[in-house]
C-alpha cells in the first residue's frame, strides 16, 4: 500500500470523508425505515412475532449479502459512481413502500428486500475511504464513516411521529427526498481518489482469491458476531422492548435510538484505538464486554437501571 495521494484540485480527503459518511447515514436511514414500524405494522396486519422479526430481518439479510456484488462493482467503477447509484436505486423501494407497499405482508417483504440494496452502502464506503488516507490514519477514517450508521437512529427517531403527524406514506417519502439529493451531490462533489486503478479480473477469480486467504474467514467470524449482532440487536429492539418490557411504541424507539447513538460514538473511538494499539487488542476487550452484557441481558433484568 501506498501512503495518500496527492489530493485532486478542489477536492479534499476530509470532504470526501465528510460526503461518504453522509451518504451512509442517508442510506442507513432508508434501509431501517420498516424496524421502528414494526410493532405497528403487527397491529394493522395481524402478524406474529416471528413475521415480524422477518419483516425486519428481511432488508438486513440482503443488505449483508448484497455488499458482495456491490464491493465488486465499487473495486471495477469506484465510489463516485457507486455511492449515487446505491443511494438512486434504493428510492424505488423507498416509494414503493410508502405509497404502495404497507397493505399486506407480500408487498412489504417485497418492498424489504430491495430496501436491502440501502444497506450495502458500507460496502461502497470502506474502500473508498480507505484509498482517500494513508495506512496509519485508515482506522480513523473508517471509524468516523462506520459512524453514518447513525442513519438508523434518524430512522427510530422520526419515522413514528412522521407516521402519527402526517400519514404512513410521509417518511418514506421525504427518506425518497434526501436520497435523492445526495445522490445528485454526490455525482457532482465525489471523486475517487488520484491514482486509483479499475480492476478488470473477473468477480470469480477475485473471489476465489480472497476466499483463499484465512483472514477472509477469521475477519468474516468476527463481523458477523459483532456488526451482525448490532444491526440484529438494534433493528429488533423496539418490538423486543414492547414485548419484553411493555413500552409504547414510540418510548420504545426513542431507546432504539439511544442505543444507535453509543454504537456511532464509539466507532471512531475503536478505529483510534485500533490505529494506535492494533485491532487485536480492541477486538479482544469489545468481545469479552460484548459477552458479560450480552449474558447479563439475556435473563431480562429491570430495565432500570440494569
Amino acid at each position: 500500500m501506498t501512503n495518500a495521494p496527492a489530493t485532486t484540485p478542489g477536492r479534499s480527503p476530509a470532504l470526501m470523508l465528510t460526503l461518504a459518511t453522509l451518504g451512509f447515514a442517508v442510506n442507513f436511514w432508508a434501509w431501517a425505515l420498516l424496524s421502528p414500524l414494526g410493532p405497528r405494522f403487527k397491529e394493522l396486519l395481524g402478524l406474529s412475532a416471528g413475521q415480524q422479526a422477518l419483516l425486519v430481518a428481511v432488508p438486513v439479510i440482503v443488505g449483508s449479502l448484497g455488499r458482495i456484488p456491490v464491493g465488486a462493482l465499487t473495486d471495477r467503477f469506484g465510489g463516485r459512481v457507486m455511492f449515487p447509484l446505491v443511494s438512486a436505486a434504493t428510492i424505488v423501494p423507498v416509494l414503493f413502500i410508502g405509497l404502495f407497499g404497507q397493505m399486506s405482508m407480500a408487498a412489504l417483504l417485497i418492498g424489504g428486500f430491495f430496501l436491502g440494496v440501502g444497506g450495502t452502502v458500507f460496502a461502497v464506503g470502506v474502500p473508498f475511504v480507505n484509498a482517500w488516507f494513508p495506512p496509519n490514519r485508515r482506522g480513523l477514517a473508517v471509524g468516523i464513516f462506520g459512524a453514518g450508521m447513525g442513519g438508523t437512529a434518524i430512522s427510530a427517531l422520526t419515522t413514528v411521529p412522521l407516521v402519527r403527524a402526517g400519514g404512513a406514506a410521509v417518511p418514506f417519502l421525504i427518506t425518497a427526498v434526501v436520497l435523492a439529493a445526495y445522490a445528485v451531490v454526490a455525482w457532482l462533489v465525489l471523486r475517487d481518489a488520484p491514482g486509483r486503478t479499475a480492476v478488470t479480473q473477473p468477480l470469480a477469480a477475485r473471489l476465489a482469491a480472497a476466499l483463499r486467504l484465512p483472514i477472509t474467514w477469521q475477519a468474516c467470524v468476527l463481523y458477523a458476531v459483532a456488526f451482525g449482532g448490532y444491526v440484529a440487536f438494534s433493528v429488533y429492539l423496539p418490538a423486543y422492548l414492547q414485548t419484553g418490557y411493555g413500552l409504547e411504541q414510540a418510548d420504545a424507539a426513542n431507546r432504539m435510538a439511544g442505543f444507535v447513538l453509543l454504537a456511532v460514538l464509539a466507532r471512531p473511538v475503536g478505529g483510534w484505538l485500533s490505529d494506535r494499539v492494533g485491532p487485536v487488542p480492541v477486538l479482544t476487550g469489545v468481545f469479552v464486554v460484548t459477552a458479560g452484557t450480552a449474558g447479563v441481558q439475556a435473563l431480562t433484568p429491570g430495565l432500570m437501571p440494569v
